[in-house]
């Protein structure tokens, strides 16, 4: 049946509604199942030994005294994961990650494994494994990194998008470009610029779950894989190529998920856990310690970024150009890219460059997190908008909605914009009482923007109608923020139907089509438009089946709020058939009625927000205190409001945290100094007021209800909006991200130098 995702106005019944959340009391009662609390008979505990180098040649492993050591059932090294990968440089580099094979490449990185009956024996076992390391120099700054004669990380690394083809390798793997327009005529057209350089540090997505797994793998081949992951058909694909397996052997089922916010989009212990088991011929659990969560899975970029932004005296941006340094860990990666696209995405602009490059570190592998690279970037860029409008004379506000994109601007990135929501989160904030407020002394208000492009992307569902008229959904895309609630409620508009009739389900690989991975705002974008798809081959089979009953065409049927109704007057003896009553005669009528649905889902439509932020600052001590928050953002159309307040006030907590304290700490010998929430420090209710949100829904012309991805985009915004409310408090442009408070003093002191001076 061919499906048509375009937008149709119309009322909702069940979409746009608060109902209670289905998974809330197996949460709340500790009967949900995470990744660590799943246990197999016979299962063995598994240890990962880890480098205390950040970088060296393995000359050697002696494994044999840990082999011999009672209890220990596998000890596996490289050897054990041989390079299955074919030449694909991006396979190898997962492969290369989850177990070293010629260096170790950070503090942290994996170099050998153990499966024993117990964690004691395990732990035991690892002190037993002897390495011989060739220890080398080291470089985890981004910036000295990038710099030429720095410790060179992998010589096989030679600058992908120059000019000219490089002769000698780097750490800069790649580097990328976007734009339009001439900036150098813009900048001479200008009257005002402002140009200025930004640091911000490495942060971790800060998910409560460790990672967690238990992998079995059978004399016969076939396997099992139970993981808190958000993409469980992806760690098929992933495992079985790194394994040497047919993905159909392996069934991968995903646990609830505690937090993964990108970092749990990337196997780092799964194919250790799976080669374990294979090895060792039982099941192997798998559970990462919080000091291993920190040092050897994928925390999000630290960067370097210069901005220079010129603008005529009405507040006309004529100019704007932004270079930009993203550490990726010692692996290749599109970060510093991500960052070049979405740098100055909210504004109309004639004249724009951006320039990427991707820098390694010896660092852990680079992961996503939530809108990856856009709250770095966002940090400059709305710093530098924020100085050059109180340059220029402009309210910050206005010279925003000034230069704001709109319908029909092309984007810096590329693409020309269809209906869009940054002018209307922008006319929101201006009119919004938090903007103004009184502020007293020592306390300053910021405000600033974010963009997010959104995916779509494979997906695939069933929405199967039992007897009783119930309707069980099974989708592939994991519940990380929702979804099982949003897609209920889509099944119950669709069909016409109680939202208390829909039970949504996480499927396993087995059970299901193929869905990308779980990122990118795609959970409900996509999976609602597969369960749209789905819910109307179902009426149609539904429409056929009444038919059928009544013995009339099925042209003469249609399906209205639930139930069959027979068209025209002469059918005015015939009562409508609702669902339930269709679904108890399917047994007669032609078996069970199910609708499927596999698409790929285009048309993902882009998000914009603005945030305030009030914040005091203490300038004896340079303690901070966040006063007040607001999120406004484009939803599209809200599915499960309570659930789109969730999100928005979510990422604006994680970036409070990120903009004031968050920040990965190495020392000179390049190990990681703060593995643990006890020494970093993520936000907890005492640090955060009451997040104000507002749901502004500007619908996506792509999506049946209109529907926009709204996971990732409040993360955006947070680290320049409060930067701008901690400089506006302090007098003192603030440059550098954390704001700790000895930056804030660092920064005041050096201000009041140059006063002196």
């Amino acid at each position: 049946m061919n499906f048509d995702p375009r937008l149709t106005n119309r009322s909702f019944t069940s979409v746009g509604t608060r109902p209670v959340r289905p998974d809330g009391i197996d949460k709340v009662t500790g009967r949900a199942r995470y990744g660590a609390d799943f246990n197999m008979a016979g299962q063995l505990v598994g240890r990962v030994l880890r480098s205390p180098h950040a970088h060296a040649v393995i000359r050697g492993i002696n494994t044999s005294k840990a082999e011999a050591l009672p209890g220990v059932k596998a000890v596996i090294t490289a050897a054990d994961l041989p390079d299955l990968t074919n030449g694909d440089s991006a396979m190898y580099d997962i492969l290369d990650n989850c177990m070293a094979r010629k260096k170790a490449l950070y503090d942290g990185h994996a170099v050998a494994a153990v499966a024993a009956i117990d964690a004691r024996t395990a732990r035991q076992a690892l002190k037993l494994i002897e390495v011989d390391y060739e220890v080398l120099p080291h470089v985890t700054d981004v910036d000295e990194a990038f710099q030429h004669g720095a410790p060179l990380i992998n010589d096989a690394v030679f600058t992908e998008g120059l000019e000219e083809k490089p002769v000698k390798p780097s750490n800069v793997t790649k580097r990328t470009q976007y734009g339009h327009g001439d900036v150098h005529k813009g900048f001479a057209e200008a009257d005002t610029i402002v140009e200025r350089s930004f640091k911000t540090e490495q942060t971790h997505q800060g998910y409560i779950e460790p990672h967690a797994c238990v992998a079995s793998v059978s004399a016969d081949g076939m396997a099992e894989l139970w993981v808190c992951t958000q993409g469980p058909f992806v760690y098929r694909q992933h495992c079985a190529q790194l394994l040497g397996m047919e993905a159909s052997k392996l069934r991968v089922t995903s646990s609830e998920i505690g937090g993964g916010f990108g970092g749990k989009t990337h196997v780092w212990a799964e194919p250790v856990a799976l080669a374990l088991s294979r090895k060792a011929g039982r099941p192997v659990k798998l559970v990462m310690t919080r000091d291993e969560v920190f040092r050897a899975s994928g925390p999000t970029s630290a960067t370097s970024i210069d901005v220079k932004i010129g603008a005529r005296k009405d507040g006309t941006i004529t100019a704007a150009e932004a270079t930009l340094r993203y550490s990726c860990g010692p692996y290749p990666g599109m970060w510093a890219e991500i960052g070049a696209m979405t740098s100055f995405a909210c504004y109309r602009l004639e004249n724009v460059k951006t320039v990427g490059f991707e820098v390694l570190v010896n660092r852990p592998k680079t992961a996503a997190y939530r809108a990856p690279s856009a709250p770095m970037a966002a940090f400059a860029v709305e710093s530098a908008i924020d100085e050059l409008a109180k340059k220029v004379g402009i309210d910050p506000v206005e010279f925003r909605i000034k230069n704001a994109a709109q319908e029909g601007t092309r984007a810096s990135y590329g693409p020309v914009y269809g209906p869009i929501g940054i002018g209307p989160t922008l006319e929101a904030v201006k009119n919004h009482p938090h903007m103004k407020a009184p502020l007293a002394k020592n306390q300053g208000r910021g405000m600033a923007c974010g963009f997010w492009f959104n995916f779509g992307g494979q997906t695939c569902v069933d929405l199967n109608i039992g007897m009783d008229g119930s309707v069980s959904l099974a989708v592939g895309t994991v519940d990380v923020g929702g979804s099982r609630a949003s897609l209920s409620l889509v099944a119950a508009e669709e069909l016409g139907i109680d939202y208390s009739q829909v039970k949504a389900i996480v499927a396993d690989t087995s059970s299901l089509g193929y869905n990308d991975m779980t990122d990118g705002s795609r959970g409900t974008f996509s999976s609602s438009m597969a369960t749209i798809s789905a819910a109307r081959n179902a009426i149609k089979i539904l429409r056929e089946r009444a038919a059928q009953m009544w013995d009339i065409p099925v042209d003469d049927v249609t399906w209205e709020k639930g139930h069959a109704i027979a068209k025209g007057e002469k059918y005015g003896n015939l009562s409508p058939l609702s669902l339930k009553e269709i679904a108890a005669q399917s047994g007669t009528t032609g078996g069970p009625i199910a609708g499927h649905s596999e698409l790929v889902a285009d048309g993902a439509g882009v998000s914009f927000a603005t945030h305030i932020c009030d914040i005091e600052v203490d300038p004896e001590t340079g303690s901070t205190r966040v006063l007040r928050y607001t999120v406004v953002q484009d939803a599209g159309k809200a599915v499960h409001p309570t659930y789109v307040e969730g999100q928005y006030q979510g990422g604006a907590a994680q970036g409070i945290g990120w903009a004031l304290n968050e920040e990965y700490i190495y020392g000179k010998d390049g190990r990681l100094q703060n593995a643990g929430f006890l020494d970093y420090r993520i936000p907890v209710c005492s640090d955060l007021p009451m997040i104000d949100t507002q749901i502004l829904e500007i619908p996506n012309p792509n999506h049946p209800y209109g529907v926009r991805g709204v996971g990732e985009t409040s993360i955006v915004p947070p680290l320049a909006a409060i930067a701008n409310a901690v400089s506006n408090a302090v007098g003192v442009r603030m440059t550098h991200i954390p704001m700790s408070p000895p930056r804030i003093l660092a920064a005041l002191e050096a201000s009041a130098s140059a006063h002196d001076a």
